[in-house]
């Protein structure tokens, strides 16, 4: 790069630019109309929008999150209380597709180990492998053979039979 510069050839641009004053003695009609449309529509579209904001920052609500209180199981309804059974079969099926997504993020996670760790996933990955063995057991002790049409009440009776499998072969082994 050559230590003289050619001044002439790189003009720097003035440091200040002129304002061009308007030639005509008649006032512009736009500045008009924006100053009455901000002074009209937007400022109190703002205010109100600003109020609205400040009101809803103090209570926030989030409506990805529905929140039911616990109902009794089927097996603490009263006889003949259809409304006890109809609450407790609505809480089983929430609890049925919350126990299904508990399933199905372990079984995301350990397939997103295996992906990470490739050839070492059986080393690296034994404790996710470990813990979707028992959320899977879990899952089919409780919800297995039912089918899709599965209610509360078979789920109830299903336990109750297992129940009394388990204690009856305890009382073998003894």
């Amino acid at each position: 790069m050559p230590e003289d510069h050619e001044w002439e050839a790189y003009k720097v641009p003035p440091t200040r630019t002129p304002v061009s004053e308007s030639t005509s003695p008649v006032p512009n009609p736009v500045n008009y109309f924006q100053t009455a449309f901000n002074y009209v529509v937007d400022a109190p579209v703002t205010f109100f929008r600003d109020l609205i904001e400040r009101l809803q920052s103090k209570n926030k609500f989030y409506y990805y999150h529905q929140k039911f209180r616990r109902v009794p199981d089927l097996s603490e309804c009263m006889e003949g209380d259809y409304l006890c059974y109809y609450e407790a079969e609505a809480q089983w099926r929430r609890d049925r597709m919350v126990d299904q997504e508990i399933v199905e993020i372990v079984r995301e996670r350990v397939a997103a180990c295996k992906q990470r760790e490739g050839p070492n996933q059986f080393q690296n990955c034994a404790k996710e492998m470990q813990l979707l063995a028992q959320v899977t057991k879990a899952y089919e002790d409780r919800y297995g053979d039912l089918g899709y049409h599965g209610n509360a009440r078979t789920c109830l009776m299903k336990q109750k039979h297992r129940m009394m499998e388990e204690r009856k072969a305890a009382q073998e082994q003894q």
